[in-house]
């Protein structure tokens, strides 16, 4: 597989020859879609970044000032302001459509990072969380709020027995964020209750911390617990161990 310095070079040799064949040598297009072109403003130059996919991971390579994108694949567009910070395409799409004092006010530069990362990011949660912050700056919500980071923190529900009755978790994996939390709902077939295996959590986490001290006897009752340590968790109800009661959580 080939490098990034590697694949610099040939971008650089397609950006100069314009020959597309030269990215059919181990490296394809996330989609054999046309450019994406926005509406830039006046004084901005618009630049392309062409979109690969490099061991299994969406990649963006800047094209040099003018070049197009090449036939069969997928380039994203961004605009260099006349103080040369790349913007997103959505910032003058958003300022278009906002005719209002809330707009003037808004710090379009924190909005355009955001928006930047969304694109550029690989990790979901990474994009979930500037997504998330780019939404309440254009709502209007102050920077030091939308940068706590429990502003884009979710909460995630897990049935504890099938509605018909199973003793199963529902669903069996749940994958969060840092940050986030999961409720753990008692449905059906209890009592129930939430043990984590001590030797299947991330090192430094306390078992006994995570795990619930009681067991849910009443349908719809919760136990609600925030995990802020990526890594796998498995877990189970002690009651139906043994009736395969078991769960896992990955927590990104």
């Amino acid at each position: 597989m080939f490098s990034k310095a590697c694949i610099l070079a040939l971008v650089g040799v397609l950006a100069t020859s314009g020959n597309a064949e030269m990215m059919k040598m181990g490296l394809r297009a996330s989609e054999p879609t046309a450019v994406v072109e926005e509406n830039s403003n006046a004084g901005s130059i618009v630049h392309l970044d062409l979109e690969i996919i490099v061991d299994g991971e969406r990649q963006l390579f800047p094209l040099l000032p003018g070049v197009q994108c090449p036939t069969g694949h997928t380039c994203r567009s961004r605009t260099i302001g006349t103080q040369g910070q790349a913007q997103s395409p959505m910032i003058s799409v958003i300022k278009n459509n906002m005719k209002t004092p809330l707009a003037m006010s808004l710090n379009w530069e924190e909005v355009n990072n955001e928006l930047n990362t969304v694109v550029v990011s690989n990790n979901f949660c990474t994009r979930r969380a500037a997504m998330a912050k780019a939404a309440g700056l254009a709502a209007g919500v102050a920077v030091a709020t939308v940068s706590q980071p429990a502003y884009a923190a979710e909460t995630k529900e897990v049935k504890m027995g099938s509605d018909s009755g199973g003793l199963q978790f529902i669903p069996a994996k749940t994958t969060i964020c840092k940050g986030d939390s999961v409720k753990w709902i008692n449905n059906k077939g209890g009592p129930h209750n939430v043990v984590f295996d001590e030797d299947a959590i991330p090192g430094g986490v306390s078992q006994e911390a995570i795990s619930m001290d009681e067991q849910l006897g009443e349908e719809g009752d919760t136990f609600v617990k925030k995990f802020d340590v990526a890594g796998n968790y498995d877990y189970y109800c002690e009651p139906h161990r043994g009736a395969g009661m078991n769960g896992a959580l990955l927590v990104q």
